[in-house]
Order: C-alpha cells, then structure tokens, then sequence
C-alpha cells in the first residue's frame, strides 16, 4: 500500500526550478529547432513561397529527390559494440586541404533570393567552422565578396560553361586570383531541368509583384524589408535578368558542353578541379583516368533530370570500379549526419550539402547556417559513437547495407552470377 504525506515546501521549491524566457527571437527559433527537418518548418514559415519552393522544389514530378531521400532513410547501420569512443575525430583532408567536417556548403544558385545575408552568411559559417564553402557562378555575391567574408577560410567556386565562353574564362580568372582553391566544373546542365513549382508560383528574378506575391508577403513582411532595403542583387555572370529561372538559365547554360571545353579550363586553372554531376560508372572512370582532382556523385539534388540515378546508390559501384584512393564526393538528399557517416562508410571522401544549408539561411540568417552546421556535426558525433569508431577512418563497408524500401540491393555482381548460374542449368 502506498504511504502517502503531505507535500514538503522545499521539496516542492527543488521542481519548481523556472527557466529565464530568451528575449532574442531567432535565437530562440533556433534553439528550438533540433533537426534539418526542424530548420526547414521554420524556413517555410518565414519565407515567401515562391523563394521557399524554388530552394525546396526539384525537377517535374520530384522524384530523384524524393528517391535519394529515400535511399539515405532506407540504410541499416552495424555497430561494434565495446568499442569506446568516447572522443571522435571528424575532420579529414579533402584536396590538399583540411576540413574539420566530412561536409561542406555546395554551390547555391539566387541565394540572397532566399534571405538578404545569402552567401556571405554560408561564407563566413563554414569559415568559422572549418568547413569549405562553394560560390554558383549564379550566386548573389562576387567572387571577391565571398573572399572577404570568409578570408582565411577554403572557398571553392562552381563553374557554369556559357553560351559567352569568355564571361566563364573571366571567372576562373577571378576565382583563381581571389585564392579560391578547386574549381567544380558542372556537367549537369547543359539545359534547365522542368522547375514546375516555379512555373506555377510565376517565380522569376527578379521577383514580381502580382497579387498572389503580395497577398503571400502579408504575413512575411520581414523578408520584403529585407529584400527592398539592401542592395540589388548581384550576379557573378548574369549581365541581364528578367524572367523565370529556366528561361535565365536556357539563356546562358550551352548545350554544346564537351570534354573539349573540360580541357581548356583544366589548362586555365592553376588549383584543383572537380568534376559535379557524374551520374553513371562510365564517365567515372573515364574522369578518373584523365586525371581530374575528383569527381562529385551528383544529381543536381533532382533539379535536372528527373528519375536520374540515386547518387548515394551509385557511389559503392563507383567506389569499387575507380578504386579507394579516388577522391569520390556525393550530394543530393542530405538531411542529416548519419546521411553523411554512411556515405563516407562506403567509400565517400567527402560530402556537400545544399538544401540543409538553406534552410538553415531561411530560418535565420548567419545564424541559421551555424545552427545547420551544429545540428549535422552532433549527428555525425553521435553516430559514430553509437558504431564504435572514433574516427572517418575506421569507418568501412560493413558498417553499412543499403536498402531500397527495406529490400537489400542486389550487388551487380552477384546478379550476374545469378544470370550465369541460370544459363548454365539450362545447358544440363
């Protein structure tokens, strides 16, 4: 039976233990926010629809993002058990350079677009945190911008291939005497993919005021004051803008991309150069054996090509048709830090993330970014702890099955076998 007493004053007094109320609203927003997915709630609500959707969105039906988030869910982890890493160390060296994290902050196109900061703030949080950070040849900040908010950082710049080939020699020029280390020359773009959120948000740049924009902007007025008392978007090689982002980028982008112009700007760029947008074993190789810095597993986070391949499903092939020593990144689906221990488990040297990043920039600017940071380096921390590895290193293949919709995928190998198996039974 259950003695019962009168309740004890100071007992009482220990619970009742009143946590100070944080004045600073986006401190305290951020706070709250404990996952990318947190982040991106956040981000919704404060941000106009077409700018959110055009970050959020993907190509046509949605489906290679939808896919590659998938495939990042659908992965089982196998920790070694009494193996005590009680201390984790997550940084490495990635083309020539350290980074304290196995991530870092890929190439964003119309960021200030997203919120007023853009790319100064990603600029100046990977700075801080150790981490890379990568300018679009279409982001909102210069070069040179990008240069002094993140001065004594690794800032890497990407490469569009224009119609105007000169405007894309300028800017390796540019990036190249501004102390920008690797050049990710992009593949995947030889024409805007079907960006359908845009076209029916009527998202153009710059953004138009219709009554649909205004009616979405009532409750957002922050975003419009920010928008129409800082400077004019800039753009590092648009010299004309006015219409939707596909229309812009079918006017610039040339689709007569080749391994020609790969050969010039090689021979134009005195750093490392990347290869972003690989999508199949074949060009893999060949990449690697030309002898490019590296290579990125990438489908332009499904904003191209719709039902493209899944790169975390690619980079095992990849990993074992190019061998360890490659230098092998991946994006596209990335949302939290076990995505980015699983990816480097199964061979990945390094990882970019884009989405996570804006969301964190819409949520709350510089701050916002740091908060991304922080929020995916306690998930890799944690997750290698809870596998028993104390550093990038140890983490291996076994680590690791991948699922598709929680049936392992087959290895094509094995499925060969399986064929040459059947083959040879139908011979006896």
């Amino acid at each position: 039976m259950v003695t019962r007493q009168l309740p004890k004053i100071p007992e009482l007094l220990e619970l009742m233990q009143f946590k100070a109320p944080d004045l600073n609203g986006r401190r305290r927003r951020l706070n709250s926010a404990l996952t990318i997915d947190d982040l991106r709630t956040i981000a919704k609500r404060r941000t106009p629809k077409a700018a959110f959707d055009y970050t959020d969105g993907a190509a046509e039906g949605e489906l290679s993002l939808a896919r590659a988030r998938h495939a990042f869910e659908d992965i089982e982890f196998h920790p070694d058990i009494l193996r005590p890493a009680e201390s984790v160390d997550m940084s490495t060296e990635i083309l020539g350079g350290r980074s304290a994290l196995p991530f870092g902050i890929a190439p964003t196109g119309f960021t200030r677009l997203m919120q007023t900061e853009g790319e100064s703030a990603g600029a100046s949080a990977a700075g801080a945190a150790g981490i890379p950070f990568t300018l679009s040849t279409l982001g909102t900040t210069s070069i040179e911008g990008v240069r002094a908010a993140n001065p004594h950082g690794r800032n890497w710049f990407q490469l569009y291939v224009m119609r105007d080939r000169e405007i894309s020699y300028g800017l390796v020029k540019r990036a190249a005497e501004a102390g920008f280390d690797t050049l990710m020359f992009t593949v995947d773009t030889p024409v805007a993919g079907a960006r359908l959120r845009d076209k029916r948000n009527g998202f153009s740049i710059p953004p138009a005021l219709t009554v649909g924009t205004i009616v979405n902007a009532i409750p957002r007025p922050w975003w419009w004051i920010d928008f129409l008392t800082t400077p004019k978007l800039e753009f590092a090689s648009l010299t004309t803008t006015g219409g939707t982002v596909g229309e812009l980028l079918n006017a610039a982008m040339d689709p007569t991309i080749s391994y020609d112009d790969l050969e010039i700007i090689r021979s134009m760029w005195p750093g490392k150069i990347v290869i972003k947008g690989v999508q199949n074993v074949e060009d893999s190789k060949r990449l690697i054996d030309l002898g490019v810095d590296g290579i990125v597993l990438s489908n332009h986070g499904g904003r191209q090509l719709d039902r493209a391949p899944v790169p975390f499903h690619l980079l095992p092939q990849v990993v074992r048709e190019v061998g360890k020593d490659a230098t092998i990144m991946v994006d596209t689906g990335i949302m939290n830090g076990a995505d980015i221990v699983a990816s480097v488990a199964l061979g990945a040297k390094f990882t970019l993330i884009g989405r996570a990043y804006l969301y964190g920039l819409m949520a709350g600017g510089r701050q916002g970014v740091d908060r991304t940071i922080g929020i995916l380096r306690s998930e890799i921390e944690r997750t290698m702890q809870l596998l028993g590895v104390s550093s990038l290193e140890e983490l291996e293949p076994r680590h690791v099955t991948q699922l598709q919709r929680l049936v392992p995928i087959a290895q094509p190998s094995a499925r060969r076998s399986a064929g040459a198996r059947a083959v040879a039974a139908a011979k006896d």
